[in-house]
């Protein structure tokens, strides 16, 4: 068989979502493609925490999710509305997202998740990274409160099987290589399958294969020198097709093309992310801490703001650096707040007793100019001011280059503890223009008859940096609306 009613690009949480919402709506033939093995399947969303950002407006909205949570006074959930998301969203993008997809992203955010709950994906709410116990209290803090049962591991087996069990097909080992564009209509899709080629026909084609973070080449063209140095924090095989067929057949690029997620991941870490260990090679429990550069200085404000609304824009600052290496420095005050990737064998780490064994240790630093960072450091701290994890605290430096604004204590408690790392990067931000149905659309705004949409491919969303958990929201919003509107065409 090769003419289908809907034809989706990708096997991630984007994609499974539009297949799920073109069933849902009437489409009976549908094909998933997947570039990769079976073995390697389920794109980047494999390799997250599987934590979704969206908006509820309380304990009962939560419960809708996961009906077994229990309501307890040693636990405060919190509330995050559609106006708080809203809000992050205009605050990390300097206000440049988009107006009309950031409003579908968060009024629609609770809503898509409520339905994925509904399809069988298991969800459990965040501990450790996103909650911390305040006078005998878990609160939860930053908007980021629910996870995937398992991770992205287990998001990405889940939404495959609910797939399966709907009667979608799922083909691996198939590279969509070009688009069959004849009469300006998308008919369908060519695909190399196990590296034969073969023409696959449909009434509309969602893309939602990812963006090009895992091509050096187009991450040098569209980010700039230094970034074929980056590594991938996730598959091998996002390396931009989608896009590039979409653009061949004269789509509109939108967005951030020289943006992209990028975080703190071990300097040691390999090109692209194994199975094994998947995410933790990241490394962003920075705000307890400091990160000093090969030169021993300072160069992020590590307490700038909440680690959800940094994270991902701090690879790029340590891709600027020289040689692209960063030390994160941490001592015993803080050590059990770190994530638990930071306990990973693999880990680049070194330990010492004193400051001045410990800066000695620091591959590639200036030791001396390190040693003097720390004291300055230590030194310039507001100790007036209390220490809160849970919120932005004040808790800051004064009279230093790059002053520390929350969270600063002193690292002056043995042993401590030092973290390599460089740049890795997660997605890129730059897509395709789209329309409120996720049409895509060309370059003089009408919309390609035929062609969708979804996840990384959609430009417009994330600018500079993008509020963590978003990622997949935005994936399964616009994937659910792309579905839905390709089921329809």
């Amino acid at each position: 068989m090769n003419k289908y009613d809907v034809v989706v690009v990708g096997a991630g949480n984007a994609a499974l979502s539009s297949a799920l919402a073109a069933k849902d709506n009437g489409a009976k033939n549908i094909l998933v493609l997947e570039k990769a093995s079976q073995k390697e399947r389920g794109g980047n969303s494999r390799y997250t925490n599987g934590a979704y950002r969206f908006a509820y407006n309380g304990f009962s909205d939560l419960k809708k999710i996961i009906p077994s949570l229990k309501n307890s006074n040693s636990i405060d959930y919190g509330k995050y509305t559609v106006s708080d998301f809203l809000k992050d969203m205009k605050k990390v993008t300097d206000g440049k997202t988009d107006k009309v997809l950031s409003k579908i992203l968060t009024s629609k955010s609770f809503e898509t998740v409520h339905w994925l709950s509904k399809k069988g994906l298991k969800f459990t709410p965040i501990e450790g990274r996103q909650s911390f116990k305040v006078n005998g209290v878990m609160k939860y803090w930053g908007g980021l409160t629910l996870e995937v049962n398992g991770q992205g591991e287990k998001l990405v087996d889940s939404l495959l099987k609910i797939t399966k069990k709907n009667g979608i097909k799922i083909q691996y080992d198939s590279a969509a290589i070009d688009l069959i564009y004849e009469d300006n209509e998308i008919k369908g899709v060519e695909v190399l399958h196990k590296n034969k080629p073969h023409k696959i026909y449909a009434r509309s084609i969602v893309l939602a294969c990812g963006g090009f973070e895992s091509s050096s080449e187009m991450r040098t063209r569209y980010l700039g020198p230094g970034w074929e140095m980056a590594k991938v924090r996730g598959t091998k095989h996002n390396t931009g097709d989608g896009l590039t067929m979409a653009l061949k057949v004269g789509a509109s690029p939108y967005g951030n093309w020289s943006g992209c997620h990028a975080v703190f991941h071990d300097m040691n870490g390999p090109e692209f992310s194994d199975l094994k260990i998947s995410n933790k090679y990241r490394k962003i429990s920075y705000p307890w801490g400091i990160v000093l550069n090969a030169n021993g200085e300072r160069f992020v404000d590590e307490g700038e703001d909440f680690r959800n609304y940094t994270y991902a824009k701090f690879g790029r600052e340590v891709i600027k650096q020289p040689n692209q290496i960063g030390w994160q420095i941490f001592d015993q005050k803080v050590r059990h707040m770190l994530y638990p990737e930071y306990d990973v064998k693999s880990a680049t780490m070194v330990k010492a007793k004193t400051l001045e064994e410990l800066v000695k240790k620091l591959s590639g630093v200036n030791s001396a100019k390190a040693l003097q960072t720390i004291k300055e450091y230590n030194d310039s701290i507001r100790d007036d001011i209390k220490y809160d994890p849970t919120i932005k605290d004040g808790r800051c430096t004064d009279g230093l280059k790059v002053n520390k604004t929350n969270w600063a204590n002193k690292i002056d408690k043995p042993p401590f503890y030092a973290y390599g790392v460089t740049c890795g990067i997660t997605f890129t931000f730059g897509g395709l223009r789209v329309d409120k149905n996720c049409q895509v659309l060309n370059k003089v705004m009408k919309p390609i008859k035929g062609l969708y949409a979804a996840g990384e491919m959609v430009g417009g969303i994330f600018y500079f940096n993008y509020p963590g958990g978003s990622g997949l929201t935005s994936g399964a919003v616009f994937g659910k609306i792309a579905g839905h509107s390709a089921a329809l065409n």
